[in-house]
């Protein structure tokens, strides 16, 4: 039996896959003794220290005060230090600690290993489609949220 796509069943099942992907991903990092934001914020400063928590909530897409308390429980484990931003009395630089940096690192490769067992188990020419598609897909959803924020802008303004 042919069966055609329809948006909304592939639609359905891309959000279930997601869920998927973060049960397991919240399984594997909840090992490490991590939630999956407490590891993101470890990970995100293996790329680049010393941001401030402004520029780390940015980096993130979460606000300032999820960061906020993110941080502060880190800095309580001892995996991360707030350092003091010359000139700036308000804004912390934010460090991993030498644990830190091991358990950011842990994370990476357990994230890496799931990648390599189930995404990278497909074929490169299948991989290389679902990339397109994905891509594909990501800049129509810009295109709608975008369309989607000039019209709350008028109506607004």
């Amino acid at each position: 039996m042919n069966e055609q796509a329809d948006a909304a069943r592939v639609w359905f099942r891309l959000l279930r896959l997601q869920s998927r992907i973060n049960l397991a991903i919240t399984a594997i990092v909840r090992e490490l003794g991590l939630s999956v934001p407490q590891c993101d914020v470890l990970t995100t400063l293996t790329e680049r220290e010393g941001v401030s928590q402004q520029e780390l909530a940015e980096r993130l897409y979460v606000t300032k005060g999820n960061i906020s308390g993110l941080i502060d429980r880190l800095e309580a484990a001892s995996l991360v230090e707030r350092r003091s931003i010359a000139g700036d009395k308000r804004s912390h630089a934010i460090f991993l600690t030498a644990t830190g940096r091991k358990l950011a690192e842990q994370g990476i490769n357990v994230q890496r290993d799931f990648v390599a067992q189930t995404l990278g188990r497909l074929p490169p020419d299948q991989l290389a489609a679902l990339d397109r598609l994905l891509v594909t897909t990501r800049d129509l959803v810009r295109e709608q949220t975008g369309g989607a924020r000039r019209v709350r802008r008028s109506a607004a303004g």
